[in-house]
């Protein structure tokens, strides 16, 4: 009686495919692309240039109120539109746990100055005492591209 032999070893591929993996990987990159956009939760607003802006890290936060004025006038809280006679009765029912709050204004820099005043003294009228006008920092000339 014989023993057949058989030689696996001969036929195995010890390459590494790697298409699959970049299938993967393009597939995610395609999917992160079009997702950071939407993470974006502020108004787009051009924001005054200031030389010396002060620094105002709680804007940043999470649970921080920000009410954005756009170049037309509208005025949103957070990514809401909302009616300037409205502002002052929303900021008092999200203020309502929390008081002695900021509440930050990001306005348009060629936005009109009645529709900045108009939504300042709506928040007031909520009881908020501290407001904080955010701005950008004015590039320095001649630093760009040399």
């Amino acid at each position: 009686m014989a023993i057949a032999v058989r030689n696996e070893a001969s036929n195995v591929n010890s390459n590494i495919n790697v298409t699959p993996m970049v299938d993967v990987m393009l597939v995610l990159l395609i999917i992160f692309m079009v997702i950071t956009p939407m993470l974006q939760n502020k108004v787009s607003v051009d924001m005054a240039k200031v030389d010396n802006p002060t620094p105002m890290p709680d804007a940043d936060k999470e649970d921080a109120i920000v009410v954005a004025i756009t170049r037309d006038g509208g005025v949103f809280l957070g990514q809401n539109k909302i009616a300037t006679s409205e502002l002052g009765n929303t900021v008092r029912d999200k203020l309502s746990n929390t008081p002695g709050k900021t509440i930050f204004i990001r306005a348009d820099a060629r936005a009109q100055f009645r529709a900045v005043e108009d939504a300042i003294d709506a928040v007031r009228s909520a009881g908020v005492d501290e407001v904080g006008l955010l701005t950008n920092k004015r590039e320095a000339p001649g630093m760009g591209g040399q």
